[in-house]
């Protein structure tokens, strides 16, 4: 490696948005992730529906009305 043309890499504390925090390496001073381990459905076994603009919502309108489409024939 050359010197002086690296940046400094140095061990820091993550933080998730779930509050979770572990350590890891890293260039950067601050890290904050959105998803982790601690509350990843893969690995928490649960699932959980992120939903900002109600699309779930507009999904399961669309879904009912279908559904009673389908019956009535």
């Amino acid at each position: 490696m050359q010197k002086g043309i690296h940046p400094d890499y140095h061990e820091v504390t993550a933080t998730c948005a779930c509050g979770a925090q572990f350590k890891t390496g890293s260039t950067l001073k601050d890290i904050r992730v959105d998803i982790c381990s601690a509350c990843h459905p893969l690995f928490t076994g649960k699932q959980k529906i992120l939903d900002t603009e109600g699309r779930v919502d507009k999904f399961m309108k669309k879904l009912a009305v279908a559904k009673k489409a389908a019956r009535k024939k």
